[in-house]
């Protein structure tokens, strides 16, 4: 978006070409038609918007090292707020952002948000000032996925404009279907997390037309299809074109070129994670469960390809330390690692899980953060970096470059677990149940199944849930999850968790505690945005109603 846009430093640089050489650009912050309008410069273009402005440009003024760029930073606020991790450090707030408003323990004592203030409520109007520029938790998720719409923007409109060698008609249409691809993320991520935002398809410049987050949502769906309709039989021009649209340290694993099949099946996967995550459950109806069905049943399989991201040495895209949540939840939570796992989250594995016994070790005393940092993010748990090598059992975080395997926007067990969700929900208990196990043992799980054990819908929820929160870590789904499922509510309305594990400040257990998280469900537009862009008359509310 212009107003925040033109401060962005474009990084554009060329990951096909290991990383060493730029664009000719007379100016960096606006690329041209003149500077891009080869069959390299549009690669080189499309590759750093979705690389870089997507994932790491920002002004330096803006940056915080401490949560990190977006892939730790920004999707750590929602790991924070799904209650998979807590923090200590004050940096854009993040001990604040996910602190409950208050937790019950077994002696009964209530324990209130000793930040002030002390509801997310009021923290978010409180912190949601233009002058927190940076520290504005609201502020980087917009950015950044507003930076990845423009700079695709002006991949489409320079695609028009280029000479392809080769199939110059498979060439334009990969590039355009990669554009639209991350715009339909860029706006998949902003209606799930705004209350309102702007459509602006246009290369340079925009407008002021606020619109409500479920047309930003129809928009993510307009582009994912629009990608869709290009993407035809695969040809060599475009293995061509991806392979060096993918940087090649990306390409390893789930990471290589995926076929066209294989991409229009992550767009199913995006389109059900749009409906799912954006409806409350208890208002689901049989004809949205049957759509999430009917997109999933042809969604991401066992063995396609799918947009992963990888670190390596020179962190040019994450960076083997600190590049993701996992990555900085790594290690023992008194020795400087910025996320700690949350008590809540190692709850919910099953009795003998080996994903818990690979990936996680006990402290002989729990950790005990800041008292007046929160009340809720003391732990006895580490995450371990490379895991304890367990054959056949994913590994959760390793830290050496290369090694982890980050899921950009959807998985095969992301696709499963919704299309599980949804078996359930229509009454196919059994088939539902049989998805749960098999991403269990796709996992390495080591548990034994749930399908033919005579569970109730209740029950096999039950197990979806939890599966959810531990077959999905660190992958930026525990907030919105938490969200659909009212967790996130008052405990006056229906929400909180029961039952919770919990450790309190002198580092006694409780068993059966209870957590109000009362967070705010979508958040408000960034005032960041709003100084520089005032909603034109006629604009959707760009503050959520709630208090």
């Amino acid at each position: 978006m212009k107003k925040i846009h033109i401060l962005v430093a474009t990084l554009l640089l060329g990951f096909a070409t290991s990383c060493k050489e730029q664009l000719d650009v007379k100016n960096p912050n606006q690329p041209t038609v003149s500077s891009a309008n080869t069959e390299t410069g549009i690669l080189n273009l499309a590759q750093g918007a979705a690389y870089i402005n997507g994932a790491k440009e920002i002004k330096t003024d803006l940056y915080d090292g401490i949560p990190g760029y977006f892939w730790s930073g920004a999707v750590g606020f929602h790991e924070l707020m799904g209650d998979a991790i807590g923090e200590e450090a004050a940096n854009q707030f993040g001990n604040q952002i996910g602190a409950p408003d208050y937790v019950i323990l077994d002696d009964a004592s209530k324990v209130l948000n000793p930040n002030a203030p002390n509801t997310q409520y009021a923290l978010i109007r409180q912190a949601n000032v233009n002058a927190n520029q940076g520290s504005n938790p609201l502020f980087h998720e917009w950015w950044y996925m507003y930076s990845l719409n423009s700079q695709m923007n002006k991949v489409l409109l320079l695609a028009d404009q280029v000479a392809f060698t080769g199939d110059a008609k498979v060439k334009k249409a990969t590039i355009q279907a990669w554009a639209y691809w991350w715009k339909g993320f860029a706006y998949s991520r902003l209606g799930s997390m705004y209350y309102a935002g702007v459509i602006n398809n246009e290369a340079n410049g925009t407008n002021a037309n606020f619109v409500a987050k479920e047309k930003l949502i129809e928009e993510a769906n307009a582009n994912l299809d629009k990608a869709a309709a290009l993407l035809t039989a695969g040809s060599t021009d475009y293995t061509a074109v991806m392979t060096q649209l993918i940087p090649s340290f990306n390409q390893v694993g789930k990471g290589g070129v995926p076929t066209p099949d294989m991409w229009k099946r992550s767009i199913n996967t995006l389109k059900a994670r749009n409906l799912l995550v954006n409806t409350p459950s208890k208002t689901m109806t049989a004809a949205q469960w049957a759509q999430v069905l009917t997109l999933t049943t042809d969604g991401t399989g066992a063995t396609d390809n799918v947009f992963t991201g990888r670190s390596n040495q020179n962190g040019d895209f994450l960076s083997p330390q600190t590049g993701t949540v996992a990555a900085k939840a790594t290690g023992d939570p008194a020795g400087g690692a910025t996320y700690k796992i949350s008590e809540r989250l190692i709850q919910d594995f099953k009795t003998g899980d080996q994903r818990l016994a690979n990936n996680f070790t006990q402290r002989a005393t729990p950790w005990i953060g800041e008292s007046s940092r929160g009340n809720a993010f003391n732990t006895r748990w580490a995450l371990v970096d490379g895991g304890k090598k367990m054959a056949g059992v994913i590994t959760l975080s390793d830290r050496s470059p290369g090694a982890t395997e980050l899921y950009l926007a959807g998985s095969y067990e992301e696709n499963e677990l919704m299309k599980a969700e949804a078996l359930i929900n229509t009454g196919k208990i059994e088939d539902g149940l049989k998805s749960i196990d098999a991403v269990r043992k796709a996992e390495g799980a080591g548990i034994a199944a749930v399908a033919g054990t005579g569970l109730t819908a209740d029950q096999a929820k039950e197990e979806l849930r939890r599966e959810r929160r531990v077959g999905l870590a660190f992958r930026g789904l525990s907030f919105y999850d938490a969200r659909r499922w009212g967790v996130i509510d008052d405990v006056s309305k229906g929400g909180g968790r029961k039952g919770a594990v919990i450790v309190d400040k002198t580092g006694k257990i409780s068993t059966n505690g209870t957590i109000n998280y009362n967070f705010l469900d979508y958040w408000d537009v960034p005032d960041n945005e709003l100084v520089y862009n005032k909603p034109a008359s006629g604009s959707a509310p760009t503050t959520n109603p709630k208090q």
